[in-house]
C-alpha cells in the first residue's frame, strides 16, 4: 500500500471503509444518523463519525474524527463505564482494510459492547407503557450523573441560548411544510421566555448548576441493560453544547416522554428528580416551558436535517413535524391549577396524587407536595424514619401545614400545577389552602373509605413516609372539623375508579387527560 493511496482513502473515500465494516460479520446491521454510522455486530458495535462539516460540528478530516472518537470514549465513560470499550483504528495494509491492523489508519471507530437495541426507551415507548418505577430509576441515574459533574463557569451556556433558538428558527424557515406564522411565533415566544428568565438562569449558573452534562438525553440514547436505564451517546463534539443547566439536560428526557405520550412516566421523572435535587430545583418550574420547548425544537431540527441527507426521508419529516408542533405547544403553557386531596389515613390520597398529577396542564404535569414528606424534612429525618407522637401535636401540625402552603404557593406562582397530599381534617387547614396563591384556580377533594378498607391498606404499606397506624386511622374518625364543603369522593374501590369519580370536579384542569 503506497502512502499516496492511504492518504487518498483517509481524506476522500470513507465509503470504502463503510462498505468494509458492513461486511465484517454475517448479518451486520448498519444504522445511520446525521453525524455517525453505527455497525451492529454480534458481540460489539463499531461507530464511525460521518465525514461532514455542520454548523455545530466539524468531522471533515480524519484527525478531527479521531479526536471526536477519543472524546466520546472519555465523556461516555462518565455515564456508562461498562458499555464503551476503546477507540480502534481502521487500517489499510498490504492485505487491505482491517480493524486494528498494522497498516496506516484511514478511519477511526468507537468500539462498544453490543446491547439489545430493542430495549431502547424510544422503542419501548412506541409499544408499551413506561412504568413510573422505571422513570424514577432514570431520574436517580440522571441525578447521580449530574452530581458527579463539577460546576463550570456558566457564561458560555447563557450566551448560547440565543444562538440555539436562532439556529432552530433558521432551519425551520427552510422547511416548506412548516407554516411561517408558526415558526415566527415559536421564535418570538422562545426569545421572550429567554429574556424573562435571564436573571434566574444567571443566578443558577452562579450557584453551580451549570455542568458538563449528557447533552443529548432523548429516549433513543437511553437503553435498558439488566433492567436498569443506561444513558449513552453523550455529546462529545462540543463541550460548550453539553455544558448547560442540569435541568436543561433533564428536560430532553422529559420532553421525549411527553412526545411519546408517556405522561405518567414524564411526571414521575419530573417529581422524583426535583424532590431529590434540593437547591438545584429552587425556582425550577418556571424554566421548564422554555427548556422543554427548546429540546423539542432541537429534535425537530435534527430530524429535518436527517430527512435532507441522501434520499428524501418522509418518516423523519413526519416525526420532525410532530416535534415542531410540540415545541410550539410547550412554549405557551396553560394556566396552572392547585388540587388538594384530603381524607383519613388509608383512603388512597398518595395513590390518587400519583395518578392524577400527570393529567394536569402544563406538561409534564403537577408537582406533588406531600405533608408526610415535609414533616420528615422539618424534623431532619429520612422519609421512612418513624417520628414520635410529639411530631403530630397541634403545634407541629400547624408548622407542617404552613410549610406545605408556602411550598405550594411558590410552585404555583411559577406556572406549575400542584397536587397537595395531606389529611386536611381541620377547617383552618382547608381555608388556608383556599387562600394560597389566590390567582390560581383551587380544587379540593375529600376521599372517603370504610374502616376495613383503610386499615387493610395501611397494613400493606412498606417504605412509606406515612407514620399512620391502625390506631391512628381509627382515632382520625373523630377529628374532621368544621363544614366540609369539598366534594366527598368514594375511594373504597380500585384506584382507577377513584380517579374516574374525581374527573367531574376537575373540569379544564384535567387538560392533559387525552
Amino acid at each position: 500500500m503506497t502512502p499516496d493511496r492511504a492518504a487518498a482513502l483517509r481524506e476522500t473515500d470513507q465509503g470504502s471503509v463503510l462498505s468494509f465494516l458492513a461486511s465484517l460479520e454475517p448479518g451486520m446491521q448498519r444504522v445511520d444518523t446525521h453525524i455517525s454510522i453505527v455497525f451492529l455486530g454480534k458481540e460489539r458495535v463499531l461507530k464511525v463519525k460521518r465525514a461532514v462539516r455542520l454548523p455545530f460540528l466539524d468531522y471533515s478530516s480524519l484527525e478531527k474524527r479521531k479526536r471526536a472518537c477519543d472524546e466520546e470514549l472519555r465523556v461516555n465513560t462518565l455515564f456508562t463505564p461498562n458499555l464503551y470499550r476503546r477507540v480502534v483504528p481502521i487500517t489499510l495494509g498490504e492485505a487491505g482494510l482491517a480493524v486494528g491492523g498494522n497498516g496506516a489508519a484511514v478511519e477511526w471507530a468507537v468500539e462498544m459492547a453490543r446491547f439489545d437495541e430493542t430495549l431502547g426507551l424510544d422503542r419501548i415507548a412506541l409499544t408499551a407503557e413506561i412504568r413510573p418505577e422505571l422513570a424514577i430509576a432514570l431520574a436517580d441515574a440522571i441525578r447521580r450523573a449530574h452530581e458527579r459533574s463539577a460546576p463550570t463557569p456558566g457564561r458560555s451556556w447563557l450566551d448560547s441560548i440565543e444562538g440555539i433558538i436562532n439556529r432552530n428558527t433558521a432551519r425551520f424557515r427552510r422547511v416548506d411544510r412548516l407554516p411561517k406564522d408558526a415558526v415566527d411565533r415559536l421564535d418570538a415566544l422562545s426569545h421572550a421566555a429567554r429574556v424573562a428568565r435571564a436573571p434566574l438562569l444567571a443566578a443558577r449558573a452562579d450557584a453551580g448548576w451549570v455542568r458538563r452534562c449528557h447533552g443529548d438525553l432523548h429516549l433513543g440514547n437511553i437503553v435498558l441493560i439488566d433492567g436498569k436505564p443506561v444513558m449513552f451517546d453523550a455529546i462529545e463534539f462540543d463541550p460548550v453544547i453539553a455544558t448547560t443547566d442540569i435541568l436543561y439536560d433533564l428536560a430532553f428526557a422529559l420532553m421525549d416522554l411527553i412526545h411519546f405520550g408517556q405522561a405518567a412516566a414524564a411526571n414521575a421523572l419530573f417529581n422524583r428528580y426535583l424532590d431529590r435535587a434540593d437547591e438545584a430545583a429552587h425556582n425550577a418550574p418556571s424554566l421548564f416551558p422554555l427548556f422543554l420547548s427548546m429540546r423539542a425544537a432541537i429534535r425537530a431540527h435534527v430530524l429535518f436535517m436527517k430527512s435532507e441527507q441522501g434520499k428524501k426521508d418522509t418518516s423523519s419529516e413526519n416525526e420532525a413535524q410532530r416535534y415542531f408542533d410540540l415545541a410550539v405547544r410547550l412554549i405557551e403553557p396553560e394556566p396552572p391549577c392547585m388540587l388538594a386531596i384530603g381524607g383519613l389515613s388509608g383512603t388512597g390520597k398518595s395513590v390518587l396524587s400519583r395518578a392524577i398529577a400527570p393529567l394536569f396542564a402544563p406538561p409534564p404535569g403537577a408537582r406533588i407536595i406531600r405533608s408526610d414528606v415535609i414533616r420528615k424534612a422539618l424534623f431532619g429525618v429520612s422519609e421512612t424514619t418513624r417520628l414520635p407522637s410529639t411530631a403530630y401535636e397541634p403545634a407541629a401540625n400547624q408548622t407542617v401545614y404552613d410549610a406545605l402552603m408556602r411550598r405550594a404557593s411558590h410552585v404555583a406562582e411559577q406556572g406549575c400545577s400542584v397536587v397537595l397530599d395531606a389529611a386536611f381534617l381541620r377547617y383552618e387547614e382547608r381555608a388556608a389552602f383556599a387562600a394560597t396563591a389566590p390567582a390560581v384556580r383551587h380544587i379540593g377533594l375529600f376521599l372517603e373509605a370504610d374502616r376495613e378498607t383503610r386499615l387493610a391498606r395501611i397494613a400493606t404499606r412498606e417504605n412509606d413516609a406515612s407514620d399512620a397506624t391502625a390506631a391512628v386511622a381509627v382515632a382520625q374518625e373523630a377529628m374532621t372539623q368544621g363544614d366540609l364543603d369539598w366534594p366527598r369522593i368514594d375511594a373504597g374501590g380500585k384506584p382507577h375508579e377513584t380517579l374516574a369519580r374525581c374527573a367531574p370536579f376537575l373540569g379544564k384542569a384535567f387538560a392533559n387527560r387525552d
